[in-house]
């Protein structure tokens, strides 16, 4: 396996700067002034046509100038000078490169060309670059930093990748307010070159990273970000913000499977597939990748509640039920060893409440401990543990009383800050998590946030954060599915496949479907295409009443509505009324299908569309005529394993109707998880296939079977 690029990009031993200069408003010198101010240990150069000096250090005309080959090129310079200065760098042997200079792909045709020939030029002398249009890379290990903005030299534990810079560089000062650190940093702007399927390769393998979080607006290589994905998170959680599938961003596809397969939905399967957490903003990405990146995983979803206020305690433990965690009542033998540091009317169930309290040590330690050790909890949420910033808010109302006395000296009147606090998640290995409404002027949140223990504003952030470390676990305990080979493909596929494109056909007719797909396998209604009412007529006695008669033809995508469908013909003479009413509503003669009439009263849809990047994906959810109301689907990436199937059942609000329900029997999974799996087979094995709708699946009894099918061909 080849180096990941970014491993020499992230690590240079020197670097040269183009676009500095003596102004300090300009951001070439604002970008320079932070790899000197900021730690980096490594040879700086600079590279300006005119100057002789860039904040006191020698500049060189040109990169053929520089005493030696840098590691690295930062160029910040007008779009006019890139495509010449990244060939200059590449003809003395530069690797390496940030191109922060904007003006390509995102400006439109023009913009494009010229990222185009910036590609030409890197390819010929095998230079790999992040960038265009990015704000450049923070490595706190060796203090590199090449943003706007200042990083303190305090390693963190923390990797982004974003395509925005933003991201990477003004949201520092919130972070630092957080006690948030990174590890490592990438704005990736254009992905020309590097893209965001580099970086988690990179963040994945850095031993530094703990957590890795990922902004996202769109994945052009879906499959190797899926296939590096699922190696990663087994092991590294990984976090996602996705924003490029609004409904303008959607698809819209010939079948029904196509019109639910928008990109957010699409992002939503993939994501699960690969072991991702999406979250729905950027402060959840930070806050939840922090708490990731911190704290151990939980043995469990029990969790302790400790406050020294009802309000804050009962938030905390709605939100614990809301995203999946359990706040249990403790046992009888617990409550009772809490209550001796209680007070009468102080709750002791979980959560426990010791009401207003300036006494920490119950609050921080004591109590804790004595919850930890019971062993009926698996993580910790507490708040209200405070001194300074509480201190500091009264001091004006009590500095009359207290003769005068000095802030300093009122702070000295109240017990030290209980340091045996910040220890509890190492020395019981057990997640720890703080909700305070103060910030860093409180000695108590500045102590956990050094210690690196996650502090959030609200109960409720609390709560979530938790719940995205629960989420977690849950990842790591999964099995992993066992790939399958591709079956041979069906020579009577192929024929049905060649014979369509030589007609010209945009889509095969429901009889021809069912035929590609009971090649391989699927379980298909017993039925007969007839030209006639006699032939009707004849194939009905044959098959056995109750049957169904249906249009069919290839130019007939959706018959729903239309007058083209007739159900439950149980007589003769029902079926010579459908048969003429389903050819008048057709306008002409057509085919028509006599298929057996399935009992069974639950429905459900499987289908196959394709996406840019990701190629086919398969859709899985409740069926029938409602499917586009009810919009209950979810999708997943071709191929599937039987564990990707068994997600997508649980994934589905309808997942109910899968088991025992009613009356009726649970419904045969692995028939309905082989269908799936079929149905993703059939996609990679035929490139030619755009779309398979299969709506509906009948559960007739407990069998699943597919009563009516659309493939929709490519082109």
């Amino acid at each position: 396996m080849s180096e990941n690029p970014l491993q020499l990009l992230m690590n240079p031993k020197s670097i040269a700067v183009a676009g500095a200069s003596n102004t300090p408003t300009k951001m070439g010198t604002i970008q320079s002034l932070s790899l000197l101010k900021d730690g980096y240990a490594g040879k700086l150069y600079f590279v300006h046509p005119t100057e002789k000096t860039i904040l006191g250090i020698t500049a060189y005309a040109t990169p053929q100038d520089l005493p030696e080959v840098p590691d690295l090129a930062l160029l910040i310079v007008p779009i006019k000078a890139v495509l010449s200065l990244l060939e200059d760098f590449g003809k003395i042997g530069t690797k390496r490169a940030i191109v922060v200079t904007a003006g390509f792909r995102e400006t439109g045709d023009a913009g494009q060309d010229m990222e185009n020939k910036l590609n030409e030029v890197a390819r010929r002398y095998g230079i790999r670059f992040v960038g265009p249009n990015c704000l450049g890379v923070i490595n706190s290990q060796i203090c590199l930093n090449t943003t706007v903005y200042p990083f303190p030299p305090n390693p963190g534990l923390l990797g982004l990748a974003s395509q925005s810079g933003t991201y990477v560089t003004q949201v520092l000062p919130m972070l630092r307010k957080k006690g948030i650190r990174f590890s490592k940093a990438i704005s990736l702007g254009n992905e020309a070159n590097i893209d965001i399927a580099d970086a988690l390769e990179f963040l994945g393998a850095d031993e530094q990273t703990k957590a890795i979080i990922l902004y996202i607006e769109g994945i052009r290589d879906g499959r190797r970000f899926i296939e590096i994905a699922r190696k990663v998170t087994p092991h590294k959680p990984v976090l996602a913000q996705y924003v490029g599938g609004s409904v303008s961003g959607a698809r819209a596809g010939m079948s029904h499977t196509g019109a639910l397969s928008g990109p957010d939905f699409l992002y939503d399967g993939i994501f699960k597939q690969a072991g991702i957490i999406r979250v729905g903003s950027v402060e959840d990405l930070y806050d939840h990748g922090w708490t990731l990146a911190t704290q151990p995983l939980p043995r469990g979803r029990r969790v302790a509640v400790i406050t020294n206020s009802g309000g804050p305690s009962s938030s905390i433990s709605y939100t614990c039920d809301l995203v999946g965690l359990e706040v249990p009542r403790f046992s009888a033998g617990l409550q009772e060893e809490i209550r001796k540091y209680l007070q009468p009317h102080a709750a002791s169930a979980n959560p426990v409440d010791l009401t207003f309290h300036m006494g920490m040590e119950k609050l921080a330690v004591t109590i804790p401990e004595i919850i930890i050790r019971s062993g009926e909890v698996d993580a910790l949420i507490m708040h209200g543990i405070m001194r300074s910033g509480f201190l500091r808010e009264i001091y004006n109302h009590v500095s009359d009383y207290i003769k005068g006395a000095s802030f300093e000296e009122f702070l000295s009147f109240s017990e030290p800050v209980i340091k045996e606090v910040f220890e509890l998640p190492r020395k019981y290995n057990i997640p720890l998590i703080i909700s305070s409404f103060f910030g860093q002027e409180d000695s108590y949140t500045k102590g956990f946030q050094e210690n690196n223990i996650p502090v959030f504003h609200s109960p409720e952030k609390t709560a979530r954060a938790l719940g995205a470390l629960y989420h977690y676990k849950l990842i790591r305990e999964r099995k992993p599915g066992k790939e399958n080979p591709l079956p041979k493909i069906s020579p009577l596929a192929v024929r049905i496949l060649q014979q369509a494109k030589k007609n010209g056909q945009k889509a095969l007719d429901e009889y021809t479907a069912k035929k590609l797909l009971a090649a391989y396998g699927l379980p298909v209604t017993k039925e007969k295409l007839v030209k006639t009412q006699e032939e009707a007529l004849e194939a009905a006695t044959k098959i056995g009443y109750p049957v169904a008669l249906k249009a069919c033809h290839w130019q007939i995508m959706h018959k729903s509505g239309k007058g083209l469908i007739a159900l439950q013909i149980e007589s003769a003479a029902k079926l010579k009324v459908a048969f003429k009413d389903i050819q008048k509503a057709a306008g002409e003669k057509v085919p028509v299908l006599v298929q057996k009439m399935l009992a069974g009263n639950r429905e459900f849809l499987a289908g196959m569309t394709r996406f840019a990047g990701f190629g086919a994906c398969v859709v899985f959810g409740l069926g029938g005529v409602f499917t586009e109301i009810h919009h209950d689907a979810t999708i997943r990436m071709a191929p599937l394993t039987a564990a990707d199937t068994k997600e997508m059942f649980a994934d589905i609000r309808a997942r109910k109707l899968l088991d025992e329900y009613r009356g009726m029997p649970q419904v045969e999974k692995d028939k309905l998880s082989e269908i799936l799996q079929t149905i993703g087979n059939i996609s990679l094995l035929h490139p030619e296939i755009a779309e398979i709708d299969l709506n509906p699946i009948i559960i007739s009894g407990a069998k699943p079977v597919v009563a009516d099918a659309l493939i929709v061909l490519e082109g």
